[in-house]
């Protein structure tokens, strides 16, 4: 079952302006800023200061219990290259992997993968892709420790 449907915004380094300004125009709370660096696993040597202090996961909750979600887009990261004025994905939660894996396999037709299906440190599975419409779509398993 989809348990959670939210945007998700994408920046070219300015993600901690972003999530400071749409927390106090939306009058959200900031649950939590994860930069690049700060990632489990992520590959520190070849990861250039700037990199590293990029915004990889931002979260503002709502009082009405809705959430935005924020990330900047390093170049060469391997996912789709960051563009303005076409900046935001649509992230889709699941509480189930094999619904989580047809709906992906469902959106990916006449789409292309930007990140397969995978384990992440975040998720049990997750992965993204570009429908065929041209919208970004991220699928994700909740955790179930969450």
């Amino acid at each position: 079952m989809i348990t959670k449907l939210f945007p998700y915004l994408n920046f070219d380094g300015s993600g901690h302006e972003a999530a400071h300004f749409y927390t106090d125009v939306l009058g959200g709370e900031l649950v939590g800023i994860m930069t690049y660096g700060e990632a489990q696993g992520a590959d520190m040597e070849n990861m250039s200061e700037e990199v590293k202090n990029m915004v990889m996961n931002a979260q503002i909750d709502m009082k009405n219990g809705d959430t935005l979600m924020i990330s900047d887009v390093p170049p060469g990261m391997g996912m789709p290259a960051f563009q303005k004025g076409n900046n935001m994905s649509v992230t889709v939660l699941f509480d189930d992997i094999e619904e989580a894996r047809t709906v992906f396999g469902k959106l990916l037709e006449g789409g292309t993968v930007s990140m397969e299906l995978q384990k992440t440190f975040w998720s049990p599975l997750y992965g993204s892709l570009v429908d065929k419409f041209g919208i970004e779509w991220q699928v994700s398993v909740e955790d179930e420790t969450e």
